[in-house]
C-alpha cells in the first residue's frame, strides 16, 4: 500500500503522507517511499515546487512510528536514522523548494521534517517541537543543527533541552513556521506560495536556494564568495537574457530553465 498520494498540477506537486491512523509517522516504509520521490524531483526538472502534507487534520508527523522503533535493534535504528539524514539532505540538496504544509502535530521526526522543507506553512492546529529528550534520546534525523540554525541556539534550547511544544502562534513568532494559513486553507495558501516561487527564474531559484543554504554558517567574506560565484552562475542563463527583455518589454518573462 502506498504511503504518499501524489497530486500533480503542473510544475507544482502535492505529497500527502497517508498514514493518518498511525499520526503519519516516519516507518522504514514510509522513509523508502520519501526518499524514491525526493530523487524522483531531483532528477529533472519538470517539478519546481513540493508541498508535503500529512492526510487527516491531527497530525502532520508525529515523528517516528515507536510500534515499529520497539521491534528494532539498535544496529537497525542507526541504519534507519541513516538513511532519514541522507533523505533530509536530499530535499536541501534538490533544486526543488519544498513547502512543509503542517496541518497539525509535528514532534520529533515530524518537526525534523518540516526542518528540511525550504519553507513552512503552519495552520490552526500546528503543534511542534523535538520532544526526544523525554524518551531518554535525542533529536537524530538533524534537529538539534537544523532547529538552532533556523531560530537561534537560545531559542532551539529552550524548545529541545525542555521538549517544550510550540503552537503555531508561537512557532511564527519566532521563525519556525514562514506562513500562518487560517482554518481550511493551509493548502490554499501553501499552495499560493508555492506559485509565487515556479512564476519566477527556475535556475535562479534553484541557485539563490543554494547560496543561502550553503553560505549559512560560514564567515562573512567566505559566504560573500560563494555568493558572487553562484551570481556569475546565473549570468550566464538564456533566463537572465529573457528576464531583462520582459521587463523592457512590459510583458511576463517566459522562462526556460537555462
Amino acid at each position: 500500500m502506498p504511503e504518499f498520494k501524489v497530486d500533480a498540477r503542473g510544475a507544482i506537486e502535492i505529497w500527502t503522507i497517508d498514514g493518518e491512523s498511525r499520526r503519519n509517522a516516519i516507518s522504514r516504509a514510509m522513509h523508502q517511499e520519501l526518499d524514491a520521490l525526493v530523487a524522483r524531483v531531483s532528477s529533472g526538472r519538470a517539478v519546481r515546487a513540493v508541498i508535503l502534507t500529512g492526510a487527516g487534520d491531527k497530525a502532520f508527523c508525529a515523528g517516528a512510528d515507536l510500534k515499529e522503533r520497539t521491534t528494532m535493534s539498535e544496529d537497525e535504528v542507526r541504519a534507519f536514522l541513516n538513511g532519514l539524514r541522507v533523505t533530509l539532505r536530499s530535499i536541501e540538496k534538490s533544486d526543488c523548494v519544498f513547502i512543509a504544509a503542517i496541518n497539525g502535530a509535528a514532534f520529533g521526526g515530524g518537526t525534523e521534517l518540516a526542518l528540511a522543507c525550504d519553507l513552512r506553512v503552519a495552520s490552526p492546529a500546528t503543534e511542534m517541537g523535538l520532544t526526544e529528550v523525554k524518551l531518554g534520546i535525542i533529536p537524530g534525523g538533524g534537529g538539534t543543527q537544523r532547529l538552532a540554525r533556523l531560530i537561534g541556539p537560545g531559542r532551539a534550547k529552550d524548545l529541545i533541552l525542555t521538549a517544550r511544544r510550540v503552537n503555531a502562534a508561537e512557532a511564527f513568532s519566532i521563525g519556525l513556521v514562514n506562513r500562518l494559513a487560517p482554518e481550511g486553507h493551509l493548502l490554499e495558501v501553501a499552495f499560493q506560495l508555492a506559485e509565487a516561487v515556479v512564476e519566477n527564474a527556475p535556475v535562479a531559484v534553484a541557485t539563490a536556494k543554494h547560496a543561502i543554504d550553503e553560505g549559512t554558517g560560514l564567515e562573512l567574506d567566505d559566504a560573500l564568495a560563494l555568493e558572487l560565484k553562484k551570481y556569475e552562475e546565473v549570468l550566464k542563463t538564456e533566463d537572465r537574457l529573457e528576464g531583462l527583455r520582459a521587463f523592457a518589454e512590459k510583458r511576463p518573462p517566459v522562462y526556460k530553465g537555462r
